[in-house]
């Protein structure tokens, strides 16, 4: 048992983040660059007017311009396609977001690849994807990049470090599992088909948990002093009717065993925000970047 688990604090750690962003932004602003982020939402889901503010809010502290574009849900792929395009070409927008879930009829795939790469602050484009499997860090998907800022924040070497992802979809599992054989650890990804799971998470120095499932990873899934990255936001109902956010791990259980652990909420949720206003300042750099050439090229 450990008795001195530590929580890692990803509030904290965002303001740290956060702080970091102001001055690149600050530093580009005084080259005549202002950020832009602008916000894809289509239809009226509550959770996504959330992250919205969430995001507003963000920008407006580290001075990034924020702009919202709301369309209704019966928008059709060509209007939307359209819409994209134009903010691609705006010399003035730095960054594009297409704000999960949209409505089913839109391939979201396709849209997602038709932003510009440049532009992909959400880190999903397949350019972005593919710089990951090249060891181009500087920008991915945000959540993955959260999860692993938070274990690269513990301190711990992640070379030849024996990792355990649970869940292996395309915006949070792959991409951590791809961010951290670039960094050198030693992957294992679990999924719906994994026979035992608890016989990887058992040998792991760290777990990551990303399947929507509360409770699925116990404490005796853990060795000893492990730690423990929970990526997983749920909503259960208690006996009075009133709602908690819990993530995919026995927390209390886990923390017997854990050396470190996330907790649920404010663990990868506030990192995640912070990395992608840190996105948003890497897309507005490539982009000075490329009209930079670009001018040089007609000199």
């Amino acid at each position: 048992m450990i008795a001195d688990y530590r929580d890692i604090d990803g509030r904290a750690i965002a303001e740290t983040m956060f702080a970091e962003t102001v001055a690149g932004v600050q530093e580009l602003k005084a080259a005549g660059w202002q950020p832009r982020l602008v916000s894809i939402r289509i239809g009226d889901d509550p959770a996504v007017n959330l992250y919205i503010r969430n995001q507003d809010r963000s920008a407006r502290k580290v001075g990034i311009a924020f702009e919202q574009k709301h369309f209704v849900a019966k928008i059709t792929e060509r209007e939307v396609h359209a819409a994209i395009l134009n903010l691609n070409a705006d010399p003035q927008v730095t960054g594009i977001i297409l704000q999960r879930p949209i409505p089913d009829h839109l391939p979201i795939q396709q849209l997602q690849s038709a932003i510009h790469p440049l532009k992909d602050v959400e880190g999903m484009h397949p350019t972005s994807i593919g710089n990951i499997v090249y060891r181009n860090l500087e920008l991915g998907p945000c959540t993955a990049m959260a999860a692993v800022e938070l274990l690269r924040r513990t301190g711990v070497a992640l070379e030849g470090l024996e990792v355990t992802v649970i869940g292996h979809s395309e915006i949070v599992g792959k991409p951590i599992a791809f961010l951290l054989m670039a960094e050198g650890a030693t992957v294992t990804v679990c999924h719906h088909m994994t026979r035992e799971v608890a016989v990887h998470t058992r040998r792991a120095d760290a777990v990551f948990v990303a399947v929507g499932k509360p409770g699925l990873l116990k404490g005796d899934m853990l060795k000893p002093g492990a730690i423990v990255v929970d990526i997983g936001i749920n909503q259960l109902e208690d006996a009075d009717g009133q709602t908690r956010v819990v993530g995919d791990c026995d927390y209390d259980a886990c923390r017997q065993v854990a050396g470190w652990i996330t907790p649920v909420p404010g663990g990868v949720g506030p990192v995640t925000v912070a990395v992608l206003m840190r996105n948003t300042l890497v897309a507005a750099r490539r982009l000075q970047a490329s009209y930079t050439d670009q001018l040089s090229d007609h000199l």
